[in-house]
């Protein structure tokens, strides 16, 4: 039975006649695209790099059907899945932008599959319209995700949330967060405080490889948060051996990304010595930090 009040789509699929494995090696941050990082117990969820700093995300589990989460680019996607013998399952989208969305068509003239995406955006293709509190399900390979509405990037952004992580598009980033290209401050401010309230141990799959600047723009903000600064040491060497700086949790996202912290003394005092204006609130500190970032 449903839970009273929440919507669900539902995409369906031969069950696979492999079993699922009940355990796989965890994997760590520090991977290469086309490695994965496990869920424990149930999939792994493999990075694809597309144009110059783009993730596309393949959730996999043990048998041969996967989902694809925000495919702008069908090449790599498509290598992949012949590749590795894999079905396309379903795909899921947060966002209209065509570095997110753009190869929805070619992936679906390869093979038909439910388009999951957001209600109150054009999306290429899309079979199930989803707002806050509906549910996507994909029956096989068993996943089944919350939805939030997080606009502020885009209009009708929308978050994936299940099995101990969340797809945020372009709204959260790891140590930053999207500009506004639709949306007002405050509401991208109240989009990442939704994001903020998960569990402290929930991954995070954002869109792109942009952790090295958001972090060496935080450090300005917070010179003296020693976390940040540790965590910039760790991405730097990532990225000096090419590696995906991906996932990051919302834990360590509270501790060194600036726009979650504006109530923090220490960012409102960046903000405040940056724009030489008093703040009198955390919107008014996340549309400053915003608009330093914007501006550099």
């Amino acid at each position: 039975m449903e839970p009273p009040g929440v919507r669900v789509a539902r995409a369906t699929g031969p069950k696979s006649s492999r079993r699922w494995r009940t355990s796989r090696a965890a994997g760590g941050t520090g991977n290469r695209a086309g490695d994965g990082v496990s869920i424990p117990g149930m999939m792994d969820v493999i990075p694809l790099r597309a144009f110059s700093d783009n993730y596309i995300w393949v959730i996999r589990g043990s048998g041969d059907r996967v989902v694809v989460v925000d495919p702008g680019d069908a090449a790599p996607v498509l290598k992949y899945l012949k590749s590795e013998g894999l079905t396309l399952a379903a795909i899921l989208i947060t966002h209209h932008h065509p570095d997110h969305a753009g190869g929805v068509p070619k992936l679906l003239e390869h093979q038909a599959a439910p388009v999951f995406g957001p209600a109150t955006e054009r999306i290429p293709g899309m079979s199930d319209p989803l707002s806050e509190g509906d549910q996507a399900v994909i029956d096989d390979p068993g996943l089944r995700f919350n939805v939030l509405d997080i606009p502020g990037h885009t209009a009708g952004h929308i978050a994936y949330v299940g099995h101990g992580l969340v797809f945020s598009g372009d709204t959260l980033f790891a140590a930053g967060c999207g500009k506004l290209f639709e949306g007002t401050a405050e509401q991208m401010h109240t989009s990442l405080g939704k994001l903020a309230a998960l569990p402290g141990d929930t991954r995070v799959y954002c869109g792109h490889e942009y952790t090295q600047a958001n972090l060496r723009f935080a450090v300005q903000v917070e010179p003296d948060n020693t976390t940040i600064q540790e965590r910039l040491e760790r991405v730097n060497a990532q990225r000096a051996r090419d590696e995906v700086t991906l996932p990051s949790t919302i834990e360590q996202e509270l501790a060194t990304n600036v726009f979650l912290r504006g109530e923090y003394d220490s960012v409102k005092h960046g903000a405040e010595s940056h724009t030489g204006k008093r703040l009198d609130s955390p919107v008014a500190v996340f549309a400053a930090v915003r608009a330093w970032k914007d501006g550099r």
